[in-house]
């Protein structure tokens, strides 16, 4: 059970870091309210080695670096698809990949959630693509099957986060989040820079990223406390919920409306948690 409180707090967390990253992605680059909440996030994990320091491995640390590849490629992928439009595909393609690819890890690695975990699952993957889908999204290829590639390397590169987060023991303490926040900016101002896109903080707005990225930061930590106490498939799928808490706060503080898929979608996300709470 405590595994399943800190994947949802993950999750919460999570939700809430995007749509506040919504919000500033508005008003600033994009590309600089990513590279500030990595900035925060790191900050995050800076107190929280200090506090836990552990006794990482180089292969601890390893771990926390590719994992910022993840990190980095994911946000910038998912940025991209926001900065063009295609949100509405992106959205629930990545969502639903970076389920995917934790949860096939770990039972390769011989995981082996119960029946009720496996119908948790079953009912997340569908209810992240209908939270996540916009209506009137249009064709998931757009221009070149831009849409699509965008959400698959996003998917694949937060599944890449959760992984190999993942494999990071107990005992390795908080240091692998320093350098997984540390890389995933590296990976971001890299990304920005061959697609010609400013990602240096040059505003206010920019600098609130650093806002959503403390909150990202300590998603990342309670999934890496959550994998200690639990599967990783479970925490991988529960705090890959977290669209649901960013579309309940667009409908309580913008007004924004519900749809009916999505109100289906919330439905089965709370579904999936009773039943991996319960497996």
């Amino acid at each position: 059970m405590i595994a399943v409180l800190l994947a949802l707090l993950g999750a919460a967390a999570y939700g809430v870091s995007d749509f506040l990253g919504g919000i500033f992605g508005k008003r600033a680059s994009p590309w600089a309210v990513a590279a500030t909440g990595g900035i925060g996030g790191a900050l995050v994990a800076l107190v929280m080695t200090a506090v836990d320091p552990g006794s990482p491995t180089g292969a601890d640390l390893a771990w926390g670096a590719a994992a910022g590849i993840g990190n980095g490629t994911g946000t910038a992928f998912l940025y991209r698809g926001l900065s063009s439009g295609r949100m509405g595909v992106v959205a629930p393609v990545s969502g639903v990949l970076a389920v995917i690819l934790p949860v096939a890890v770990g039972v390769a690695t011989g995981e082996r959630p119960g029946l009720l975990v496996w119908l948790g699952i079953a009912a997340a993957v569908p209810a992240i693509w209908l939270v996540a889908r916009e209506p009137g999204a249009g064709p998931a290829t757009g221009p070149g099957g831009s849409g699509l590639r965008d959400g698959a390397l996003a998917g694949l590169g937060f599944g890449a986060l959760f992984t190999c987060l993942g494999q990071v023991p107990e005992g390795a303490g908080f240091s692998p989040l320093v350098l997984n926040q540390a890389v995933a900016v590296v990976v971001i101002a890299f990304a920005a820079s061959l697609l010609h896109a400013s990602w240096v903080p040059r505003d206010q707005a920019s600098w609130g990223g650093a806002l959503d990225g403390l909150l990202g930061g300590l998603a990342t930590a309670a999934f890496l406390l959550a994998t200690h106490h639990g599967l990783l498939s479970v925490s991988a799928v529960l705090t890959s919920l977290y669209p649901a808490i960013t579309v309940l706060l667009a409908a309580l503080v913008l007004h924004e409306r519900v749809h009916r898929a999505q109100a289906w979608g919330l439905g089965l996300c709370g579904a999936a948690v009773v039943l991996v709470a319960l497996g």
